[in-house]
């Protein structure tokens, strides 16, 4: 028996709206939510054409033609907009008759290449019991045949399994959401031992140390510690007769632990370090959870990893502007300061220029950060 995929109504006539519009082909992404039963897609999204495309156009429709480079970069943009409890659930198309007997072969290879694309930015690993298939959508744009099918992301030579594609109305309508405001201040030395410091690497080893502590974090939910294998709705009401339901809301607090290890007992290391980068500020998070008898371990999964994705999304919209600015052929390195003269008028010119580079673009992070997720932090480098 294959996975039931359980659509919010108006994603049909979205989908039906773009087959009537879009020739030869046209793919996007599906948005949803995983489960033990059943999963859930409450969006679909389809990829901006390129502007090239219309020339290509021109020529013989064809499947080969597809930019999987350009559909994996959309994806990684969309998922960094998303709450916690949500994720790319899959990828679909709608293709002429034409091109239907090459299109489970293209939507298997974008399904793999678009985990790939977001699994390398991850600072948390997949649970073991987490549902790993995600859904290949194919819809012919003359018969309007819908066809899903699933494959098993965690292994490369998963073959297609067949799956149920249902709508439903309201799908949404009274799922619980969950949010917290965790409090910033990480400190990344950087080593002198090295000739020099990538900016980048350095950041995000730091941020795998601290996402290691929100994940042994403890979370009270609505001021209580429960039991991760019970109900999140246990003893609440439930819905009845005309009432109309509506998302409920938890209030979480998150107590990150003082010390790290199972022994108070640790062992002090001192390194020659020639700066430090410095994340302050309020990360506020939230996360969206399924209303069929959801496990409190799922809840607090989908919220930890939006407060991580939150953090790291950021330091790498950051990064990427900077990029951006120094142009493609430059690496944002911070090198170590010397007793020469020379060299330390131009290690206090790379202070000054990357400090006004990190005034410059903060705006646009927090803008950013706002309006996605309503996230705050502050980004300061030091050297010595």
């Amino acid at each position: 028996m294959g996975r039931t995929y359980l659509v919010e109504e108006g994603i049909g006539q979205y989908l039906t709206e773009l087959s009537t519009k879009v020739k030869p082909y046209v793919t996007g992404l599906l948005i949803g939510q995983c489960s033990p039963q059943r999963d859930y897609v409450i969006r679909a999204v389809r990829t901006p054409p390129k502007e090239q495309q219309q020339e290509e156009s021109l020529g013989p429709p064809k499947l080969a033609s597809l930019d999987e480079e350009w559909i994996t970069t959309h994806a990684s943009q969309v998922s960094r907009m998303l709450p916690g409890g949500l994720l790319v659930l899959g990828v679909f198309m709608i293709a002429t008759p034409e091109l239907a007997k090459d299109g489970q072969n293209a939507l298997r290879k974008l399904i793999f290449s678009v985990e790939k694309s977001l699994s390398k930015r991850r600072l948390w690993k997949p649970a073991e019991e987490e549902v790993s298939d995600r859904a290949a959508l194919q819809i012919c744009s003359a018969t309007k045949k819908v066809v899903c099918r699933t494959y098993d992301v965690q292994d490369p030579k998963s073959s297609a399994k067949p799956a149920d594609w249902k709508y439903q109305s309201a799908l949404t309508a009274s799922w619980v959401a969950l949010g917290c405001t965790v409090n910033v201040n990480i400190h990344i030395p950087l080593l002198a031992t090295s000739p020099n410091h990538d900016l980048e690497k350095n950041t995000k080893n730091g941020l795998n140390r601290w996402s290691k502590q929100i994940e042994d974090s403890v979370f009270l939910i609505n001021g209580q510690v429960k039991d991760e294998d019970t109900e999140l709705l246990e003893g609440q009401k439930k819905f009845r007769g005309n009432t109309q339901p509506s998302t409920q809301f938890s209030d979480v607090k998150v107590l990150t632990q003082l010390c790290q290890g199972a022994s108070p007992r640790s062992t002090a290391t001192v390194q020659v370090c020639s700066g430090s980068i410095n994340l302050r500020g309020a990360v506020k998070c939230r996360a969206y959870i399924h209303s069929n008898k959801p496990k409190v371990k799922e809840a607090i999964q989908a919220l930890k990893r939006d407060i991580i994705n939150t953090l790291s999304d950021r330091c790498e919209i950051l990064f990427e502007d900077l990029i951006l600015n120094e142009g493609p052929q430059k690496k944002i390195d911070i090198c170590p300061v010397t007793d020469s003269p020379s060299d330390t008028q131009q290690a206090q010119l790379t202070k000054a220029t990357l400090l006004l580079k990190l005034q410059q673009n903060m705006g646009l992070v927090v803008a950013a950060a706002v309006a996605v997720l309503a996230s705050i932090f502050s980004f300061n480098y030091f050297s010595d």
